[in-house]
Order: C-alpha cells, then structure tokens, then sequence
C-alpha cells in the first residue's frame, strides 16, 4: 500500500555553486509530518512553484529517507549564462510516497 505525502517551502540559496560532492552543509532539512515505516523505499519530486528570480533555479535533494530529505536552491548554468549559484527566494512544492 502506497503512502503520500506533501508540502512546500519556501528556499532561497545565499551561497555560491556547490562544487564538492556529498558537501551538504548549505542543504535545508525537511521531515515529513508523519515519518514513513522503516525501511520503506520513500521517492521525494520537487517542483519549483514561482518564478522570483530570472535566472534558473536548479533544485538538489539529498539523504532521503524515511523521516524526511535535504533540500538546497541554486542556479543553474546553460544556454550560455554564467551562474553564480545564489538565488533569490523561491516556492518549492514536494511530494514524497512509498513505492
């Protein structure tokens, strides 16, 4: 039997482009309102829901489980501009279910 759960928040990235894998000290940590059950296999989709900012945020989420996930905002590079990582405030809309 699947389990769903939702919300958003709101996020902003103050800090420049992460370039070292697994550093997740500029993430913000979410907990579902109610925990999963242990050991469930919990899939979290984010969506950002504004458009603040004119750059391309990009969303990173990390050490999801059954409790909750890490979140963190920034930009984006591509289509040939230069990002420098930091981001204004954005609406993120999430949900997480068992598979």
């Amino acid at each position: 039997m699947s389990m769903v759960q939702s919300g958003k928040l709101n996020l902003d990235s103050a800090h420049s482009l992460e370039t070292r894998g697994g550093r997740t000290d500029t993430f913000k940590r979410v907990d579902f309102p109610t925990p999963f059950p242990a050991g469930s296999d919990v899939i979290v989709q984010v969506t950002v829901q504004t458009f603040n900012g004119p750059e391309t945020p990009g969303v990173r989420l990390h050490e999801v489980s059954s409790t909750g996930f890490k979140i963190r905002l920034n930009e984006i590079y591509g289509g040939g501009v230069t990002a420098d990582g930091k981001h204004v405030s954005e609406t993120i809309g999430w949900t997480a279910y068992t598979v």
